[in-house]
């Protein structure tokens, strides 16, 4: 048996995945025994395997849609007087790309801005499709064959991406937000993303200051137009972020930095004035209410004193607290 070490990993147990080259062409995660097929000519990384209702009638649609789906995406650039090839490429512009990234575009589909990031990206570099349309993945491929950049495609879903933490410089993914669990799907797109890379991605939005115009009443007769921008779903991680409403201002895009974990702040200086403290004391000390007797008397003493409230507070608390516990 020969195994192969890849860049996947298992979408059940985030083991590494082995091309097995024996006994026809798989992937295996040694440890729990997992194998995982290709289907129509790509690995299968779609999980759950059992997809629910909404996931299956969008595969399903799509699927229906590959053969057509270049032909009538034009109408929607066209309607609102824009170019799709200078649009598009504005987008990647986001990614900030360099010829040998790292890049994984979720939900390719035909590869209709694929093949605007493919010529950005030389032999050194490195460009993952996914999609959960086997149909669309291939007219894909078909697009960026003569491309020098490596490529890898793989069907999977959004939230249950098949690779490594902090693997891409960049990911990429428009117009197909609207079918994914949003929250989950963003947030694994951080995981696979290196801290300081980019993530682009947009879907449509009427913007709130259009919404009951002529303009908005024409077009939603699409009620995809209508969805919110999915702002309380991005990661903490998210730095840096820019929301623009583009292609005629009904599609959102959000392009934002990967950090790590919370934002960083200095919460332990000292705050001028009388009150004092940190915003760190003034967050983790909070004490029960006083009357306003005491507060005032506090105040005095420790003006008296020269000393900031905090301070003053801080100390008395601290001698009067040992002082009773016989410390």
């Amino acid at each position: 048996m020969s195994l192969k070490e890849t860049i996947f990993i298992s979408p059940e147990t985030g083991e590494k995945l082995f091309e097995h080259e024996g006994g026809g062409l798989h992937y295996v995660a040694p440890e729990s025994g997992h194998k995982y097929e290709y289907i129509s000519g790509f690995l299968d990384l779609v999980y759950p395997k059992e997809l629910n209702e909404r996931v299956k009638y969008h595969k399903h649609f799509f699927e229906n849609l590959a053969d057509d789906y270049d032909r009538y995406m034009p109408q929607t650039f066209k309607t609102h007087k824009e170019d799709e090839a200078t649009v598009r490429n504005s987008f990647i512009d986001l990614l900030n790309l360099q010829p040998n990234s790292k890049v994984l575009e979720v939900a390719c589909g035909t590869g209709r801005d694929s093949e605007f990031i493919a010529p950005r990206l030389n032999k050194d570099g490195q460009f993952v499709l996914t999609d959960i349309s086997p149909k669309m993945l291939k007219i894909c491929n078909d697009k960026l064959a003569n491309t020098e950049v490596p490529k890898m495609y793989c069907l999977c879903n959004a939230d249950h991406l098949p690779f490594p933490d902090n693997y891409f410089d960049a990911v990429y993914s428009f117009t197909a937000m609207q079918y994914f669990d949003i929250k989950a799907s963003l947030a694994e797109m951080a995981r696979v993303t290196k801290p300081g890379g980019k993530i682009v991605v947009g879907d449509h939005s009427m913007p709130p200051w259009l919404r009951g115009t002529y303009f908005s009443n024409v077009l939603s007769t699409n009620p995809g137009i209508l969805a919110e921008v999915p702002l309380n779903d991005i990661p903490v991680c998210a730095r840096n972020v820019i929301v623009r409403w583009v292609i005629g201002g009904i599609f959102y895009l959000i392009d934002f930095v990967v950090g790590e974990g919370e934002p960083d702040a200095d919460f332990d200086y000292m705050i001028a004035g009388a009150r004092g403290g940190t915003l760190r004391t003034r967050y983790e000390g909070q004490l029960e209410g006083v009357t306003k007797e005491a507060k005032e008397l506090a105040i005095k003493a420790a003006k008296a004193k020269g000393m900031t409230l905090h301070e003053w507070l801080d100390s008395n608390v601290k001698e009067q607290a040992k002082a009773q516990l016989g410390k």
